[in-house]
Protein backbone atom coordinates (compact mmCIF):
# COMPACT_ATOMS: atom_id res chain seq x y z
CA UNK A 1 0.00 0.00 0.00
CA UNK A 2 2.75 2.26 0.62
CA UNK A 3 3.89 3.01 -3.27
CA UNK A 4 0.33 4.72 -3.97
CA UNK A 5 1.24 7.06 -1.16
CA UNK A 6 4.44 8.29 -2.57
CA UNK A 7 4.32 11.22 -5.22
CA UNK A 8 4.55 10.47 -8.97
CA UNK A 9 6.92 11.49 -11.09
CA UNK A 10 6.59 15.23 -12.31
CA UNK A 11 4.38 15.11 -15.24
CA UNK A 12 3.39 17.67 -17.82
CA UNK A 13 -0.08 19.23 -17.08
CA UNK A 14 -2.94 17.60 -18.20
CA UNK A 15 -4.16 18.78 -21.43
CA UNK A 16 -7.97 19.99 -21.80
CA UNK A 17 -8.57 17.84 -24.56
CA UNK A 18 -9.53 20.05 -26.98
CA UNK A 19 -7.41 20.70 -30.39
CA UNK A 20 -6.01 23.78 -31.20
CA UNK A 21 -8.56 24.39 -33.98
CA UNK A 22 -11.11 23.79 -31.10
CA UNK A 23 -9.42 26.48 -28.69
CA UNK A 24 -9.16 28.83 -31.14
CA UNK A 25 -12.56 28.82 -32.21
CA UNK A 26 -13.95 28.92 -28.66
CA UNK A 27 -12.28 32.47 -28.36
CA UNK A 28 -12.62 33.51 -31.41
CA UNK A 29 -16.97 32.73 -31.43
CA UNK A 30 -17.14 34.13 -28.05
CA UNK A 31 -15.63 37.22 -28.50
CA UNK A 32 -17.28 37.02 -32.29
CA UNK A 33 -21.12 36.92 -30.09
CA UNK A 34 -20.25 39.31 -27.28
CA UNK A 35 -19.42 41.70 -29.71
CA UNK A 36 -20.92 41.73 -32.79
CA UNK A 37 -24.81 40.19 -31.40
CA UNK A 38 -24.76 40.73 -27.59
CA UNK A 39 -24.07 44.06 -27.62
CA UNK A 40 -26.78 45.34 -30.03
CA UNK A 41 -24.24 46.39 -32.99
CA UNK A 42 -26.32 47.27 -35.74
CA UNK A 43 -23.91 46.19 -38.51
CA UNK A 44 -24.92 42.71 -37.26
CA UNK A 45 -28.66 43.13 -36.78
CA UNK A 46 -29.82 41.38 -40.36
CA UNK A 47 -27.67 38.18 -38.99
CA UNK A 48 -27.87 35.13 -36.93
CA UNK A 49 -25.14 33.28 -35.42
CA UNK A 50 -24.63 29.82 -35.89
CA UNK A 51 -22.51 27.81 -33.54
CA UNK A 52 -21.28 24.61 -35.17
CA UNK A 53 -18.01 24.12 -32.86
CA UNK A 54 -18.82 20.59 -32.26
CA UNK A 55 -17.68 19.48 -35.65
CA UNK A 56 -16.57 15.76 -36.70
CA UNK A 57 -14.68 17.40 -39.49
CA UNK A 58 -12.05 18.92 -37.70
CA UNK A 59 -13.22 22.22 -38.84
CA UNK A 60 -15.08 23.72 -35.91
CA UNK A 61 -16.51 26.96 -37.13
CA UNK A 62 -19.32 29.41 -36.92
CA UNK A 63 -21.71 31.06 -39.00
CA UNK A 64 -23.62 34.07 -39.76
CA UNK A 65 -26.69 33.41 -41.76
CA UNK A 66 -30.10 36.07 -42.35
CA UNK A 67 -31.65 36.47 -39.33
CA UNK A 68 -33.57 33.53 -38.41
CA UNK A 69 -32.85 31.41 -41.26
CA UNK A 70 -30.41 28.84 -39.59
CA UNK A 71 -30.87 26.35 -42.49
CA UNK A 72 -29.97 29.75 -44.77
CA UNK A 73 -26.94 30.05 -46.72
CA UNK A 74 -24.02 31.51 -44.67
CA UNK A 75 -22.80 35.01 -45.46
CA UNK A 76 -19.66 34.53 -43.26
CA UNK A 77 -17.93 31.51 -41.92
CA UNK A 78 -15.28 31.43 -39.79
CA UNK A 79 -12.98 28.22 -38.99
CA UNK A 80 -10.12 26.79 -37.57
CA UNK A 81 -7.93 24.08 -39.12
CA UNK A 82 -4.83 22.22 -38.46
CA UNK A 83 -2.31 21.48 -36.17
CA UNK A 84 -2.31 25.27 -35.12
CA UNK A 85 -5.93 25.74 -35.34
CA UNK A 86 -5.28 28.61 -37.53
CA UNK A 87 -8.50 30.54 -37.80
CA UNK A 88 -9.80 31.15 -41.52
CA UNK A 89 -12.96 33.71 -42.63
CA UNK A 90 -14.73 33.51 -45.82
CA UNK A 91 -18.14 34.38 -47.42
CA UNK A 92 -19.73 37.33 -49.14
CA UNK A 93 -19.84 39.54 -45.80
CA UNK A 94 -16.05 40.02 -46.26
CA UNK A 95 -16.91 41.85 -49.44
CA UNK A 96 -19.39 44.37 -47.94
CA UNK A 97 -18.89 47.63 -45.66
CA UNK A 98 -17.96 45.96 -43.14
CA UNK A 99 -15.78 43.37 -44.40
CA UNK A 100 -12.23 44.96 -43.42
CA UNK A 101 -13.60 45.39 -39.81
CA UNK A 102 -14.91 41.69 -39.48
CA UNK A 103 -11.73 40.67 -40.81
CA UNK A 104 -9.94 42.79 -38.61
CA UNK A 105 -11.83 41.56 -35.72
CA UNK A 106 -11.01 38.06 -36.48
CA UNK A 107 -7.84 37.99 -36.66
CA UNK A 108 -7.25 40.23 -33.63
CA UNK A 109 -9.78 37.74 -31.67
CA UNK A 110 -7.85 34.93 -33.15
CA UNK A 111 -4.48 36.36 -32.17
CA UNK A 112 -5.57 35.97 -28.44
CA UNK A 113 -7.14 39.72 -27.95
CA UNK A 114 -10.84 39.71 -27.06
CA UNK A 115 -11.48 42.69 -26.98
CA UNK A 116 -14.73 44.15 -29.22
CA UNK A 117 -11.91 47.14 -30.99
CA UNK A 118 -14.32 49.84 -32.34
CA UNK A 119 -17.39 49.92 -34.97
CA UNK A 120 -16.61 50.77 -38.62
Amino acid sequence: MLPACQSAPSKPAPSSGKSAALRNMEQVATAAHRCWFASGDPAFREYSFANELNSFSGRPRFLLVPKGDFGGRPLLVVQAEGPAGEVHAFGPLLDGKHGRRISADVKRWASGDSGCGSAA
